[in-house]
């Protein structure tokens, strides 16, 4: 059982999706940090508010808090975005690594240069053979 267990673990998907939730983790506070400090505070700047979240309207006694879902839009925008052009990337290096790979699998092996001399020197005597001797 733990035999099986370790084998489940060190599978690709598995290593690939724990590699994944961290990368995740670590790029959640960069998205978090540049809606904070770059992108609320020029919202701010427009406003006049101080906090986005504190934005909201007014409707009889109940209070429509937008800042919060626009806060939240923010951060979903960016890190689509980001995602968005890190998996183009990824896209387009394995399509050059398949390319590459497929280049490689279509180069002549020794065995097929040695065919195609011998076919070419066989060809070239059978065309001296063919034609009359300028010598004589």
């Amino acid at each position: 059982m733990i035999k099986e267990f370790k084998e489940f673990i060190m599978r690709g998907n598995v290593v690939d999706l724990a590699v994944g939730v961290v990368m995740g983790a670590a790029f959640s506070a960069i998205v978090t940090a540049l809606v904070e400090h770059v992108i609320t505070p020029s919202i701010i700047a427009l406003t006049g508010n101080a906090r986005v979240e504190e934005l909201y309207i007014q409707v009889g006694q109940a209070q429509i808090k937008y800042g919060e879902f626009l806060q939240a839009v923010m951060d979903f925008l960016l890190i689509a975005l980001v995602l968005f052009l890190a998996i183009k990337a990824m896209n387009r290096l394995a399509q050059k690594r398949k390319k590459d790979e497929q280049e490689t699998v279509e180069a002549l092996t020794a065995e097929q240069y040695l065919a195609e001399i011998r076919d070419l020197l066989a060809a070239q005597n059978s065309a001296e053979q063919s034609s009359p001797n300028k010598n004589n």
